[in-house]
């Protein structure tokens, strides 16, 4: 009877609270308007039920209950927590009734007038279009008309200074040297080709040196004390029968080998030296400048439109191979580096001829992004190429559709030669192109490459 009684007043006394809340939410609509009545049921139901939660009899010890009041506790939380929020009040001084406006004294004369406020005039919806999702391919295609595309007017201006200088160069070489058969200059680089741009700032002057093919033959990479396939040695035969002196070039011989050093050397000196570049930089309307510290052959050229890194280059065409003065860093002096670069760009050109491809426009991405990109640069170039070479041996599909897709697969190889840390040449399997990277350099680029094969836009961020 006592329990009875207990839940008889607690009963009258849940219904007094219920009048009480039934009265105020009767009226709330009233005082408080559609939101506000919103608002004071959703807490009045809150705050209800944690009254009846604390009035109840709690069953101790039974895990039951207690995990029902405790989920009825986070559901009270969610409530309280979606209760929509008040509107936020106006400032004083945009409250335009009489009853809530600052009261003045009238001026005399003045009636008081009831003000009219007037609704505020409808600003006209705009409908804002959805965001549109780029493609990658659109992606790719975007970069490269933003960035990588070089003006017409720009490349034009830096071709037709190279060839001045180029000319310029030529007849000094002949005047000075006359004895020497330097062949003729001739401009290289992938500014003319098509596979590389990001601006027309570097062009490669190619100097011929005119061998004579009885007097001189190529000793193979792996026979030279650096055992790279890559160098080759050119040395000098038949000194019994043809004495030194015979070959205009015996005198950069060192060891009965023509040296690259020596030659590079002695040009370097008349680049610096030799050559009256301020009366030929006004004769142009630039600045040339020869890099004094470089242990490359460098012109700086500053115009008002553009400025441009030429890079001369001896080289050797010998025995149906390439041969660049571009020794590896060291004391090795007679080593001569076999070229692909005429080779790379024929294949590509003759692949897409054949199929209306993309490889062209795929490799100016990958030399644009990889060389503007501080861990990738030293992928830019050659490297790429030889990548675009192979995957071309097995996917046939590199229309101009397929770029996207051609794009991943080239990163995708990328990552697999980083991983096993060689590259083979397409056109010499012997040689492998990544030798000369560090072991360092090789992850940070795989961790690189391999972040963006599922997210590609990380190489077209700008750095």
């Amino acid at each position: 009877m006592a329990e009875f009684g207990r839940q008889r007043g607690k009963r009258q006394e849940d219904g007094g609270l219920g009048s009480v809340l039934d009265l105020l939410l009767a009226n709330a609509r009233l005082v408080l308007g559609v939101t506000g009545a919103a608002v004071l049921a959703i807490a009045t139901l809150a705050v209800k039920r944690l009254i009846d939660r604390a009035t109840s009899p709690r069953d101790e010890g039974d895990p039951k209950a207690e995990q029902k009041t405790l989920e009825e506790s986070w559901q009270d939380l969610a409530l309280i927590k979606a209760m929509p929020k008040p509107p936020k009040k106006q400032k004083r001084e945009d409250l335009s009734e009489p009853l809530l406006s600052p009261s003045r004294p009238l001026v005399p004369g003045e009636t008081s007038e009831p003000r009219v406020c007037s609704a505020p005039p409808e600003t006209p919806r705009v409908e804002s279009s959805p965001l549109r999702c780029l493609t990658l391919q659109e992606k790719l295609l975007s970069h490269y008309s933003s960035q990588l595309a070089v003006p017409k007017a720009q490349v034009s201006l830096a071709l037709q200074l190279a060839r001045s200088i180029c000319t310029q160069l030529q007849n000094f070489l002949r005047n000075k040297c006359p004895e020497l058969p330097f062949g003729s200059l001739f401009l290289s680089g992938p500014l003319l080709d098509g596979l590389e741009s990001l601006t027309a700032d570097h062009i490669h002057l190619m100097l011929p040196v005119v061998l004579d093919a009885t007097l001189w033959s190529l000793i193979p990479g792996e026979d030279t004390v650096v055992r790279n396939p890559q160098y080759w040695m050119i040395k000098r035969t038949d000194l019994e029968y043809f004495p030194r002196g015979c070959s205009p070039w015996d005198r950069f011989i060192v060891g009965r080998y023509l040296s690259s050093n020596a030659l590079n050397e002695t040009l370097h000196k008349m680049l610096v030296a030799s050559i009256n570049w301020p009366a030929i930089g006004s004769l142009l309307g630039t600045v040339i400048h020869p890099v004094v510290a470089s242990q490359e052959l460098k012109l700086e050229v500053k115009h008002d439109q553009v400025e441009l890194s030429i890079t001369l280059f001896p080289v050797v065409e010998l025995e149906d191979k390439v041969l660049l003065a571009a020794p590896p860093e060291g004391l090795v002096e007679n080593l001569w580096l076999e070229s692909f670069y005429r080779a790379e760009v024929s294949k590509v050109k003759e692949l897409d001829a054949g199929d209306s491809g993309a490889r062209q426009h795929c490799l100016c991405i990958l030399n644009g992004v990889c060389k503007s990109h501080p861990t990738l640069h030293k992928l830019s170039g050659s490297p790429l190429t030889h990548v675009v070479l192979h995957l071309s041996a097995t996917s046939s599909d590199w229309a101009e559709e397929s770029l996207a897709d051609r794009f991943q697969q080239v990163l995708e190889e990328l990552v697999g030669y980083l991983e096993k840390g060689v590259l083979p040449c397409y056109f010499n399997h012997k040689i492998n192109l990544f030798c000369e990277l560090l072991e360092d350099e090789i992850d940070e680029m795989g961790f690189m490459l391999y972040r963006a094969i599922s997210e590609p836009e990380l190489l077209l961020e700008e750095k």
